[in-house]
């Protein structure tokens, strides 16, 4: 009960504090851009989502010049630079996954983002030091990474296909895009990260034989996403996480999937290793 109301008020507090616009940020212009953080993962992310952490940690510039611009505009800040629904949830997606690059070069090299230090003061271990202890600033709001995901990005946006993009640096964890999000093509690139991570025999993978069906723990996690969003906009389809999947799922997969309505249902275990090339 102690360790929980530790990381309830860790939460709480990261996400209601107000941090000076860093001086290195840009004039503002008409919409905010993201050519900066395309240009970054272009250079250090291959197609399979890792990341040439070394490599990175020696050019940083356009990363840091991307950041700089995140924490000092957002939608909330700054909402006539982002007139559409497209261009919020472009923008919290893209810092979400370059502030997790970032804090990861901070303390590269790195086996995991369980290795990340213990914040000063604050009594966290394991995944908390990272998703709790790690901020995050965007227009001037310093927040965790927990609350950026699940206080702004999971509150705001009814799209589950947002635990297809959200990468925190992990195997287990969405792969990585060599591109950002951008609002113009926001919605083929969301729907491709949901086709991309449901192909993964990592994520998706149904054993006929056993009559079993394995899948990621992030269907397990946020299953209320998935389930409540198939509600409404499929309500012609059986509310569940087999029915969600098998809408990205391609070939033989998404028949399988249907097939198997009655088969156990388990989920891997999650794999904590960094998401490094190496």
């Amino acid at each position: 009960m102690a360790i929980r109301l530790v990381l309830v008020l860790a939460c709480f507090l990261s996400a209601c504090t107000t941090v000076p616009v860093p001086e290195s940020a840009a004039p503002a212009g008409e919409t905010f851009r993201h050519e900066t953080l395309d240009g970054f993962l272009e250079r250090f992310v291959d197609d399979y989502g890792r990341v040439d952490y070394a490599a990175a940690s020696d050019d940083r510039g356009d990363l840091e010049r991307y950041l700089a611009a995140v924490a000092a505009r957002s939608p909330d800040s700054h909402p006539e630079l982002f007139p559409t629904q497209g261009e919020r949830l472009a923008y919290w997606l893209n810092g979400y996954n370059a502030w997790v690059l970032r804090a990861v070069l901070e303390y590269y090299p790195i086996e995991s983002v369980k290795d990340v230090p213990k914040p000063r003061a604050l009594l966290l271990g394991g995944l908390a030091r990272f998703f709790v202890g790690q901020k995050a600033t965007l227009g001037g709001d310093r927040m965790s990474f927990h609350h950026l995901e699940n206080g702004i990005v999971r509150e705001r946006f009814a799209e589950p296909r947002i635990h297809f993009a959200l990468s925190c640096a992990s195997q287990s964890c969405p792969q990585l895009p060599a591109e950002a999000f951008d609002p113009m093509s926001l919605e083929r690139q969301l729907d491709r990260a949901a086709r991309r991570f449901v192909r993964d025999e990592r994520n998706v993978r149904v054993d006929e034989r056993a009559r079993e069906v394995w899948l990621s723990a992030i269907f397990d996690r946020y299953e209320g996403d998935f389930t409540s969003w198939l509600e409404g906009a499929h309500p012609e389809r059986p509310a569940t996480l087999l029915s969600y999947v098998a809408l990205y799922a391609e070939g033989g997969l998404a028949e399988d999937l249907l097939e198997c309505d009655d088969c156990k249902l388990n989920f891997f275990e999650y794999d904590w290793g960094l998401n490094a090339q190496r």
